[in-house]
């Protein structure tokens, strides 16, 4: 009796476990049929955009792509009536050149008056600490709003970011630049397009770890070191 126990439990056991396996083989089948569709959603998600309302600046973020996307974006804003100053972060390459003066060419280039451009030098490593060096400056300027351009993968985490930054008095919003080496709804066909969201998707998590308890509270910790603008220097 107890032999016929056992075999009976030991069908009842293959009798799951192939259950399970079946189960599992028709849930990855599924996933492969629309993987196509989440993945774009995953894409598509990822970028955010939320600049329909006018600010006091426009905010260019530092090491633009080869095609000048985020410049180009900025100066579409900019011709729209976006916001009256053209704000070019970039970090510092030599004592007396940077990104930021690379930037203000693509600008120049692309009908943007030099005199309504604010440079920006900084010696920021990553988003947050370029998002610091900035917080001085709008403080400074008096700003109660901003816009944000950056690239489209770029700009949930950069939006992040900023929130935690910036004081709370001043309103960020974000503007996604088109980068031609990431198409939202064609990303996982592009290596170079899945390192990029690998590599926000780290970054957000690290960004979340830390600044983990801020919400806009945060000072300026990383010094701006050069500054050009259409008015009087206001730090250097």
């Amino acid at each position: 009796m107890k032999k016929v126990k056992g075999k009976a439990g030991q069908k009842g056991g293959i009798v799951l476990n192939l259950i399970v396996l079946v189960s599992f083989v028709i849930l990855c089948a599924l996933l492969y049929l629309v993987r196509r569709p989440i993945l774009r959603f995953v894409g598509e998600s990822w970028i955010v955009e939320d600049a329909d309302n006018p600010a006091d600046a426009l905010i260019v973020l530092s090491d633009d792509n080869f095609y000048a996307d985020r410049a180009t974006r900025a100066a579409e804003l900019f011709r729209k009536g976006k916001a009256p100053i053209v704000v070019a972060s970039g970090r510092r390459l030599r004592p007396m050149a940077g990104i930021a003066e690379l930037m203000e060419h693509d600008l120049v280039e692309r009908g943007v008056p030099k005199d309504k451009i604010v440079r920006i030098a900084h010696d920021a490593d990553n988003t947050r600490e370029e998002a610091e060096a900035l917080t001085k400056l709008a403080a400074q300027r008096k700003w109660h709003s901003v816009i944000v351009v950056t690239s489209n993968y770029h700009t949930r985490r950069a939006r992040y970011i900023f929130h935690r930054v910036f004081p709370q008095g001043i309103e960020v919003r974000m503007a996604s630049a088109h980068d031609g080496d990431f198409d939202p709804q064609h990303w996982w066909e592009n290596c170079k397009s899945i390192k990029q969201l690998t590599r926000e998707f780290v970054g957000m998590m690290v960004a979340i770890w830390e600044l983990r308890g801020t919400s806009g509270a945060r000072q300026a910790s990383q010094p701006v070191v050069g500054l050009r603008a259409p008015i009087p220097q206001l730090g250097v």
